[in-house]
């Protein structure tokens, strides 16, 4: 196994869109998924956000997909919307290589903080945070409207 960090390209964006599926399994939210690849190629062409692939030879073995964002009270921050390596990669190694050039990366862009969300159940996902020094806040509760049907 030889795990490589790079930029995605959009010929990775259905691999991509089957890590995000994975994922939402694993979330207990598999029908929670409505987007479409053709959507996310559109975003992608479009900046909406970028992804880094961790890769063994030619397969996508996990991936970092994030975007700019601003806090009003850090100013330039990166929000890491989804974080996953394929299941038979855990406890790899991979999962720490892929963050470290998250984080790196948004460091390069002048970032002063990045974010995520975890779930309070993810065990494995906490842990792997609180060995990184994040901090997992629990005093601030999500809020959302869906614009439209999903």
């Amino acid at each position: 196994m030889k795990i490589s960090i790079r930029p995605a390209t959009k010929a990775d964006i259905p691999s991509v869109y089957q890590l995000v599926l994975e994922l939402a399994v694993y979330e207990n939210e598999p029908k929670a998924v409505t987007v479409s690849i053709s959507e996310y190629e559109t975003a992608f062409d479009n900046g909406a956000f970028e992804i880094l692939v961790a890769t063994d030879g030619d397969q996508i073995v996990g991936m970092a997909f994030y975007y700019d964002t601003y806090s009003t009270w850090k100013g330039k921050m990166v929000y890491l919307e989804d974080f996953v390596v394929t299941q038979a990669y855990r406890r790899s190694g991979c999962g720490q290589l892929l963050f470290d050039a998250f984080v790196a990366a948004a460091r390069a862009k002048g970032a002063k903080l990045v974010k995520w969300q975890v779930l309070d159940w993810n065990e494995p996902a906490l842990k792997f945070y609180k060995k990184n020094h994040a901090i997992i806040e629990q005093n601030w509760w999500n809020g959302k409207i869906f614009l439209a049907d999903c």
